[in-house]
């Protein structure tokens, strides 16, 4: 036997919903923000403490395996991933616009513009165009092919 259902709740199901969505979204967000300030970070350690020393990538090689001996299970790791760390620190240290911006968006996409775009401004550009349209990695990168 099916209850009835009173005036007004599809439309409190609806809000509540939209509300649930609304909150996941916002955590992913800042998931992801924390997410690129741990990889700048990290990226910020490694280049600190190669300049003027001697360790090179061996010392990258050496983290990478108490890194994911300490957190199993956890991804992101890898002696590739903290190279990129590390030159994505590198490169966007010395700019503070892009500082502030490269968290609005997820690790890969800023990979990709790392990897695929050579001047600031053309970084800038991508970073707010995939902040504020939302682009994939896939379009972000037909877009870079492009030249849009």
């Amino acid at each position: 036997m099916s209850e009835l259902v009173p005036d007004g709740y599809t439309i409190l199901l609806s809000d509540i919903k939209q509300r649930i969505r609304t909150a996941q979204y916002e955590a992913l967000k800042t998931v992801n923000k924390e997410l690129i300030l741990l990889y700048w970070d990290i990226g910020r350690m490694i280049v600190e403490r190669q300049e003027g020393s001697t360790w090179g990538k061996s010392v990258v090689e050496q983290l990478t395996k108490d890194l994911q001996a300490e957190f199993t299970g956890i991804k992101g790791f890898s002696a590739q991933n903290l190279w990129y760390m590390r030159q994505f620190y590198y490169n966007y240290s010395d700019h503070p616009k892009l500082q502030r911006i490269v968290g609005e968006i997820g690790w890969g996409h800023n990979l990709t513009i790392l990897n695929k775009c050579k001047d600031y401004l053309e970084r800038e550009f991508y970073i707010r165009m995939t902040r504020k349209f939302g682009w994939s990695r896939d379009v972000l990168v037909h877009q870079i092919e492009n030249q849009t």
